[in-house]
């Protein structure tokens, strides 16, 4: 698992992005610019809400938020990780928490990374190109 402070990112194809956030505000503005480098994004607030769609959405990169209402992202990640359309998805975790048993338990939730806000664009958008230019999953 990767912590990126964010040098300029490589240019990525567009890919499928499930948002996750209750923070309507960021996950909004976070959306707006993921959408302008191409991707088609997705958003919800919770993580029922984000479970119901992605067997038919198939995202292919998952950001996340850990502080989720009714269900933590960590629970999320876990179901993920265990559906055929997300057992392979980039899983970014985009948290306040950021103690080391956190990133321990985003780890064995099965998350590829932990960014700890505030978090610039430019470091999702480096791990996103990273990830799918050769660039590996740790």
């Amino acid at each position: 698992m990767t912590t990126i402070d964010g040098a300029p990112g490589e240019s990525t194809q567009p890919r499928r992005v499930l948002l996750v956030d209750d923070s309507v505000d960021a996950a909004e503005a976070m959306s707006m610019l993921l959408e302008t480098l191409g991707h088609e994004v997705r958003v919800m607030h919770d993580g029922p809400s984000a479970l119901a769609i992605v067997d038919d959405f198939a995202p292919e990169v998952v950001i996340l938020d850990i502080g989720l209402p009714g269900m933590s992202g960590f629970d999320v990640a876990r179901e993920l990780r265990t559906r055929a359309v997300t057992k392979t998805a980039l899983l970014i975790a985009l948290t306040g928490y950021g103690a080391d048993s956190d990133k321990q338990e985003a780890r064995d939730a099965g998350f590829d990374h932990h960014l700890v806000k505030p978090v610039s664009f430019t470091a999702i958008e480096t791990v996103i190109a990273a990830s799918f230019s050769g660039g590996q999953k740790s």
